[in-house]
Order: C-alpha cells, then sequence, then structure tokens
C-alpha cells in the first residue's frame, strides 16, 4: 500500500531536510527541475538536489542568466555537482522541442531519473493565446510540461531499466485548485460565458469571487479560473502517467500542493486580485510558507520510496496521486483524482501538441 517514510514531516518541514533523508535515493542520479530561478521554489527544490550529490542536475528555465544566477548560487555551497541549464519557454511548443532535442542530445547524459515540472504563471489579466492557439496559462503551466516530459521519455525508460519500480518519477507540482476546479472540457480555451458551460464544468464561483471577481457567471475569461485549469491538469497529467507508464516501465506520476509562498509567480496578478488576496490573508483563509519549506512537499513526492502506484481509499480512486504538507492528502475532488479524467486530459494533451506519444 502507498504511504509515506515520515509521518513527521509537515508544512514546516524544509526541503533540505528531505533531502538528507532519503540521501541515497538522490546519489548519482540524474535529476531535472523547471522554473529554476532565485526567487522561486524551483530554485529550492534543484538546492536541494544539489546538496546530495546527484550526477548531473538539469535546471530549465526561459531565460539564461537567471538560470546561470541559480547554478553559481548552488555551486558555491555544492560545487562537485555537473549543472546543466536548459533554456525553454513551456508556452511555445517549438521551444519546448527544441529544449528536449539539445537534452535528447547530451550523450553523456544518458538518462534522466526524475522531472519536477516545477516551472508556472498565474493570473495573466487578459486572455491570450500562445502561437499554438492554446490559452497561455494552459500552455505555459501543462502543455509545455507534457511535451517536454514526453519527448524526454526515452531517457526516462532507460533510467528505469534496472532501476526499482515507482524509483524513476514524473513529478508536477499543482496547487490547491484539484480540491475544487472541476474540467472544463468543452471550451478550454475560454470562449464561452461561464453561465454557458455545461452545469458541470461551471466554475465554483462562490470561491472565484472570495478573489476579486465580480460577477463571473458573466465572463468568460477569469484569470484564477484559467490558473485551475492548468493546475488541475497536472493531476491528471501524473495519473495519466502512472496509468501509461507504471506496469510496462514503473515510472510513477505523483502531484502535489507545495502550500501558498510568496514568489514571483503573482508579478502579472490585477490589483485587485492582490487586494483580494490580502483580505483572505487578514481572515486567515491561509498563511505563507517559505521557498524552503514550499519545495519540501516535492523532495517527498521524488524520493520517498514507500509511494507506489495510487490505488482506490474511500470510494475515489488515485489514493496517494496528490500530496500536500509532505503527507498524502486525498482531499482532491473525484473527478481531480478520477481515471477516466486523466485518461481524457492525455487525448486532450496529445491533440493539442498535435503527437500521439507511444512508448
Amino acid at each position: 500500500m502507498t504511504a509515506t517514510t515520515h509521518p513527521e514531516f509537515n508544512d514546516k518541514t524544509e526541503a533540505l531536510e528531505v533531502a538528507k533523508a532519503f540521501a541515497d535515493r538522490i546519489r548519482g542520479k540524474t535529476i531535472l527541475v523547471t522554473g529554476v530561478n532565485r526567487s522561486g521554489i524551483g530554485f529550492t527544490t534543484a538546492q536541494a538536489f544539489a546538496s546530495q550529490s546527484p550526477a548531473h542536475l538539469i535546471v530549465a528555465g526561459r531565460t539564461a542568466s537567471k538560470l546561470e544566477e541559480s547554478i553559481q548560487a548552488m555551486k558555491a555551497d555544492f560545487p562537485d555537482v555537473n549543472y546543466r541549464p536548459l533554456i525553454v519557454d513551456l508556452g511555445k511548443q517549438k521551444s519546448v522541442r527544441e529544449a528536449a532535442a539539445t537534452a535528447l542530445s547530451w550523450t553523456d547524459v544518458p538518462t534522466i531519473n526524475i522531472i519536477v515540472n516545477s516551472a508556472g504563471i498565474m493570473n495573466l489579466p487578459e486572455r491570450v493565446l500562445n502561437e499554438d492557439g492554446i490559452e497561455t496559462t494552459f500552455a505555459t503551466n501543462h502543455i509545455g510540461h507534457y511535451l517536454l516530459t514526453c519527448l524526454l521519455m526515452p531517457k526516462l525508460i532507460k533510467a528505469a531499466d534496472g532501476s526499482p519500480k515507482g524509483a524513476t518519477r514524473i513529478i508536477n507540482v499543482s496547487s490547491g485548485s484539484p480540491y475544487f476546479a472541476r474540467p472544463r472540457w468543452s471550451d478550454p480555451n475560454f470562449e464561452k460565458k461561464n453561465k454557458d458551460l455545461p452545469t458541470i464544468e461551471q466554475p465554483p464561483f462562490e470561491f472565484i469571487k472570495m478573489w476579486g471577481e465580480v460577477d463571473p457567471e458573466e465572463k468568460s475569461y477569469i484569470p484564477i479560473e484559467a490558473y485551475n485549469q492548468s493546475k488541475l491538469a497536472n493531476l491528471l497529467f501524473a495519473i495519466g502517467a502512472s496509468r501509461t507508464l507504471y506496469e510496462k516501465y514503473g515510472i510513477l506520476g505523483l502531484a502535489l500542493h507545495p502550500g501558498v509562498i510568496s514568489t514571483e509567480l503573482v508579478r502579472d496578478t490585477p490589483q485587485y486580485v492582490v487586494d483580494a488576496i490580502g483580505k483572505l490573508l487578514e481572515k486567515g483563509f491561509f498563511t505563507f510558507r517559505s521557498q524552503a519549506a514550499g519545495s519540501s512537499t516535492s523532495l517527498v513526492a521524488a524520493l520517498d520510496p514507500k509511494l507506489s502506484l495510487p490505488e482506490t481509499k474511500d470510494g475515489k480512486e488515485n489514493y496517494g496521486a496528490f500530496l500536500a504538507d509532505c503527507q498524502i492528502d486525498h482531499k482532491p475532488t473525484a473527478e481531480s483524482l478520477s481515471g477516466d479524467a486523466a485518461d481524457r486530459m492525455w487525448k486532450l494533451s496529445e491533440d493539442l501538441v498535435k503527437e500521439k506519444f507511444s512508448w
């Protein structure tokens, strides 16, 4: 039965502590982390991995200077790691394909043991379609990670060959969205008014209003709802990865809520949403945690050997597919944990990248 090794780990636990606890799962391995910059949890995630002597640490991001700054900061403490920068704009499929081709060409990095898909954007004020015709938040947070991971699959499969089942992992940093979000299957690009969607696809309007939105029923695009859709997709992608890859190759997909962290993720947030967040903070709806505590659950998901194939529990599928506060969290909705929904998201993702993957 899937479980965690350290029940004492919690929302205060920091990533370096988790890395030390599972040092043997890092030493000599190749790990890729997306979204690495000094001001985000991608950096503290990569830093924790670097502390325990991986063979190669691939740090991915859009900006070469930010990657170099991150690498130099890690080198100061952990100079013996082989750091590899990988430039990728996850919001553009052309860039993702170029980045994957680069990583696949590294003959001295034959395997990738763990991918942590940590990059993300949030609260773009206006609906924008990217050059591939996909809403930008969904394109960046989900589709880019889906495509990059699938293109790098040969190196994951090679890592899994001869490794214990479940040791090779795809980790998706989600959010609290799977607790309440509903997949917008009929309108992924936010073209219809919310009130005109099938009832089962309509956003949780009371929650949306807490984020400062007025008359969300009459709107099509809402910044926080675009984020919710992408973060729900992160969980369904993780479940789909396990369904597709675990039995054949032993590759495990997991997702997690890192907690609420004050990072540059909110750099595009409209002022009315900033004001609403301030009111929620005052009322104690959530509290901020440090970057180090915000990356600890990613480390548990990536490394804990007791975590294995999710299972059905309490009438809901995929117990163990989602973690929060360094422990298994089964609070996401039944649909967020549905195998059928995961299969549907996988098919939608294949359609949007115009490629069907088979391994």
